[in-house]
């Protein structure tokens, strides 16, 4: 048995909040992706210079590379607040979009991009990412996909597993409300959230392993390294994570938003949970937690029929509505969202249980095009523009 990994935790006050918003790049003529990432992020770097260390800690909002060429990545500071998170964006934002008006391209969120093909897309230059791609053969070609990641600060590292295994009772209701990938390379899949089944193709991805103890986590750690299968533990890319060098609990349920009042929103409503939960631990309470099989299960099925879904509530196995679970759920935060200055942005929920997530969006724009996918994403771009969805 190889040696356990030492993994720490960063010190992060409790119940900051930080954002990764993973974000498309779209030729403006053919709707199609562009490889244009690294003339964007050096536009950027031109335009306002390198990232610089934050008094707060981490890094000062900033734009990054990902996986692939086509996708920029807009990461916030450390903040207090879901509201300053989304100041952070905004400026981001604003950068980004001096840089692609420039080079004829436009924003596009959403999980995943309506009709590019996997073949026409080019791979980052990190030696990480080729590595991916030669351990990962044809899927890799696939992960044409974008999400949303939250970390949460959580103050002390024995409480980040406990955390864990009680956010994943909470999956279908992040990923429902997300949803935002039912067209896969030109086709309808019938899923609301079908970036979420192809991210877990990769083996070092897809739900946590529920363990225990640190120590377990580590010995896990360790022989991932020993036989190669990551070179360190952040290529561990399950859906909600620890993450060590932050001190964090790192939720990456989500499918990216198409626009930055529902990526808040969704943002709001993870750092209202991990807090919840965080308050429970303290009062010594159990926190609630499913077996494996009703985790999976429960995954498969907002993926699959998003806020249509029937899911399992419990470890009993009691089923009911989704919706009906989400607003049982906005009611229970509500405290906790006025305690964390969020309230506006959580009451957003309300809004995309109304009007539909993006999934049912761009089916409704799909529709009234006579299915023409470069409709949905001009649909997808000006939500992007607007900051807001579109009414359907």
């Amino acid at each position: 048995m190889s040696s356990p990994a030492r993994l720490g935790f960063g010190e992060s006050p409790r119940s900051t909040v930080g954002l990764e918003w993973e974000i498309g790049l779209v030729d403006s003529r053919t709707a199609d992706l562009s490889q244009a990432g690294p003339e964007v992020l050096a536009a950027v770097a031109r335009d306002v210079g390198a990232p610089r260390q934050s008094p707060t800690g981490g890094y000062a909002p900033h734009v990054t590379g990902e996986f692939m060429k086509n996708t920029v990545e807009l990461v916030t500071g450390v903040c207090r607040t879901v509201a300053d998170a989304g100041t952070d964006l905004t400026r981001s934002l604003d950068q980004v979009r001096t840089a692609t008006d420039r080079l004829g391209l436009d924003l596009m969120g959403g999980g995943t991009h309506p009709f590019a093909r996997g073949a026409d897309q080019q791979v980052g230059d990190k030696e990480r990412y080729s590595r991916i791609m030669e351990r990962s053969g044809v899927w890799g070609t696939h992960l044409i996909i974008w999400g949303l990641h939250v970390h949460v600060g959580v103050e002390h590292r024995d409480k980040a597993l406990p955390l864990m295994r009680a956010m994943l009772t909470y999956f279908p209701h992040l990923q429902a409300l997300s949803a935002g990938s039912p067209y896969w390379a030109g086709e309808h899949t019938g899923y609301a959230s079908n970036r979420s089944l192809l991210f877990q193709q990769i083996p070092s991805s897809g739900l946590p392993v529920p363990f225990e103890t640190w120590q377990e986590l580590e010995a896990y750690a360790g022989d991932m390294l020993h036989v190669g299968a990551v070179e360190a533990f952040n290529e561990v890319h399950w859906d909600v994570r620890p993450s060590p060098t932050f001190g964090t609990l790192e939720v990456r349920v989500c499918d990216g938003p198409t626009n930055l009042s529902e990526a808040l929103t969704l943002a709001a409503l993870v750092h209202c949970l991990v807090e919840h939960l965080s308050t429970q631990l303290d009062q010594g309470r159990a926190l609630p937690v499913l077996p494996t099989w009703f985790v999976q299960e429960n995954k498969f099925r907002s993926a699959r029929y998003g806020l249509d879904a029937t899911v399992i509530l419990d470890a009993e196995g009691n089923q009911g509505p989704l919706v009906d679970a989400v607003g049982k759920l906005l009611v229970e935060l509500e405290p906790v969202a006025h305690r964390l200055g969020c309230a506006t942005e959580l009451a957003g929920v309300r809004d995309i249980v109304r009007s539909g997530p993006s999934y049912r969006r761009q089916q409704a724009v799909a529709a009234a095009h006579d299915g023409d996918l470069v409709s949905v994403v001009r649909a997808m771009v000006e939500e992007m523009h607007t900051g807001r969805p579109l009414p359907t």
